[in-house]
């Protein structure tokens, strides 16, 4: 029966509510909405609603979660037409924060609990201001104390803001006495747990290394620990004082500590020599200290003269002061001891060579080490006066002797003849010195006329100078020997070819060989005006006899009539030529 009733009343209800019914335009109390009226109230009644509501709230895009599920629908819906109920926190919830913070709740608060502690840590992350482990414990009024009620944006960051007074109370190290920054996170760090826990990180100007590690804090900081001092002098005048061996402030060490201490501890010491710009080498590796800082340790020479002057005067052989020999004692002592000392000739501008390897030094230094000459005729002046074969000064030889003496000894010597303007070649090689060097070896001529006017003046085959042959010996004479004698004529300006290779020279050369013509008439007049047939003088023929005629024999000649302007061709080239030339050969039309 009850079953039949609710069927029925739904089946009213319906039809009621159909749209075009008149219920249907009556106005609902909640507004216009889309829901079946029996998805909250029942055939029982209207109140209460359905428990529970099978009413899906994330259908209208407002899921509840959270608290929000046990709150009464009238709690948000203060009015029945749903679709007036406002969406954000702050339609339902009042901002205690008065704007300060913004409108998005949900940025701080969750739908579980109004304050989340482990959400604020979160949230705290993305201010300036991060929760680490200690301050994530405390309740937000610790430091949001000050304010007005839940207003946070201008909360101080900075420590002191909040340990003001544990700083102020701190009696080991008093923090205001000693005169701390109250830049707290510089000892202590947020993610202790405890503000006694304090941990000082020396700044890298300073890095506390070594015994430095374990030294009391005061006994650096004793006048506070600001504008501490870095140098070692500060804290350890002390000990430089009491520093007996050596005595540093009898000796004059320089008060920067870290040239021989290190912070590991004061004592044993080591000094680097070879920071300085005198390593320790050799027999300086095992000397006492004092025996070249006998004065002070500032200021000490690093000449070697300095420490050996003694050595320097007392040396004998050879006597260093008689000799003049110089003070840079390295020039031949070396680091390892000072005898035996050997000097290396070869960073001179004389390296020793041959025989002057074995020759004493006194023989060069006469007078000295200094200033020696490095000429070879300031040693062998003897040598050079006394050679008679050739005799030097007699011949006026050059002092260089080196020009044919070498190192290895005096005698036998050479002459390059080669280094000269003048090699020896031919029969030059085998000729004494004397026969050209007659009036010395300095100025002599290299031109073979001065050696070769007598051959000149005597040779009639033919008589050079009545026919006035030039003074150019090598133009005819080569250097092997005078006789036979070669003349070139092809080097000159009219080369011997044809009949003129078997003509006696006098036949062309009749006035000489100075001046001779290179033209044919002037050897072939005779032929010139000789010839009949045709008369050449009668005809008017030109001069050029090269024109007709050729080098290997004055007859047959031949004109070439292709070389003027009118070859000929045809029965002209069977026309005798006075047919044509009547008037003579020059000029015919």
């Amino acid at each position: 029966m009850n079953v039949t009733r609710t069927l029925v009343f739904f089946a009213l209800l319906a039809g009621v509510l159909a749209p075009g019914s008149a219920w249907a335009s009556l106005q609902q109390p909640h507004g216009h909405i889309s829901i079946a009226c029996g998805e909250c109230h029942s055939v029982e009644g209207w109140k209460p609603l359905r428990s529970p509501l099978p009413f899906e709230h994330d259908l209208v895009g407002f899921a509840l979660t959270g608290s929000h599920r046990d709150v009464s629908c009238g709690s948000c819906h203060q009015s029945p037409v749903f679709s007036q109920a406002g969406t954000t926190c702050a339609d339902c919830h009042s901002d205690p924060h008065e704007g300060e913070l913004g409108q998005q709740c949900a940025s701080c608060h969750g739908t579980v609990l109004w304050l989340n502690r482990q959400e604020m840590v979160g949230v705290h992350k993305s201010t300036l201001f991060p929760l680490f482990p200690v301050h994530a414990t405390l309740d937000c009024d610790s430091c949001h104390a000050e304010q007005q009620p839940f207003e946070f944006a201008s909360t101080a960051t900075d420590c002191v803001a909040c340990h003001r007074e544990e700083f102020d109370s701190t009696a080991d190290l008093d923090h205001q006495v000693a005169g701390f920054s109250t830049d707290c996170e510089t000892c202590h760090l947020p993610s202790s747990n405890s503000w006694d826990k304090a941990s000082f990180r020396h700044p890298d100007s300073f890095p506390l290394s070594g015994a430095h590690r374990n030294v009391d804090c005061l006994a650096c900081h004793a006048e506070g620990f600001m504008g501490t001092q870095t140098d070692c002098f500060v804290c350890h005048r002390d000990d430089y004082d009491a520093t007996t061996d050596p005595d540093h402030a009898a000796s004059g060490l320089p008060t920067n500590c870290v040239t021989c201490h290190r912070d590991t501890a004061w004592q044993p010491a080591g000094f680097d020599h070879s920071l300085t710009g005198f390593p320790l080498q050799g027999s300086h590796r095992n000397a006492d200290c004092t025996t070249c800082h006998e004065d002070s340790y500032a200021g000490t020479p690093r000449d070697c003269l300095a420490c050996h002057r003694e050595d320097y005067s007392s040396t004998s052989d050879p006597d260093h002061t008689a000799s003049g020999l110089p003070t840079t004692c390295e020039s031949c002592h070396s680091e390892t001891t000072w005898t035996p000392a050997t000097f290396n000739h070869n960073l001179t501008g004389f390296p020793l060579q041959g025989g002057h390897r074995s020759v004493d030094c006194a023989a060069c230094h006469v007078d000295g080490y200094t200033g020696t000459s490095q000429e070879c005729f300031a040693c062998h002046r003897d040598d050079y006066s006394q050679t008679s074969d050739p005799d030097h000064a007699a011949a006026g030889f050059p002092t260089a002797c080196e020009t044919c003496h070498s190192e290895t000894t005096w005698t036998p010597a050479n002459f390059n003849h080669n280094a000269t303007s003048f090699p020896l070649q031919g029969a030059h090689t085998s000729v004494d010195c004397s026969e050209c060097h007659t009036d010395g070896y300095t100025g002599t001529p290299s031109d073979c006329f001065a050696c070769h006017q007598t051959d000149y003046n005597s040779t009639s085959d033919p008589d050079h100078a009545s026919a006035g042959f030039p003074t150019a010996c090598e133009t005819c004479h080569s250097e092997t020997t005078w006789t036979p004698a070669n003349f070139n004529h092809n080097a000159t300006g009219f080369p011997l070819q044809g009949a003129h290779t078997s003509v006696d020279c006098s036949e062309c050369h009749t006035d000489g060989y100075t001046g001779t013509p290179s033209d044919c008439f002037a050897c072939h007049q005779t032929d010139y005006n000789s010839t009949s047939d045709p008369d050449h003088a009668s005809a008017g023929f030109p001069t050029a006899c090269e024109t007709c005629h050729g080098e290997t024999t004055w007859t047959p000649a031949n004109f070439n009539h292709n070389a003027t302007g009118f070859p000929l061709q045809g029965a002209h080239t069977s026309v005798d030529c006075s047919e044509c030339h009547t008037d003579g050969y020059t000029g015919t039309p």
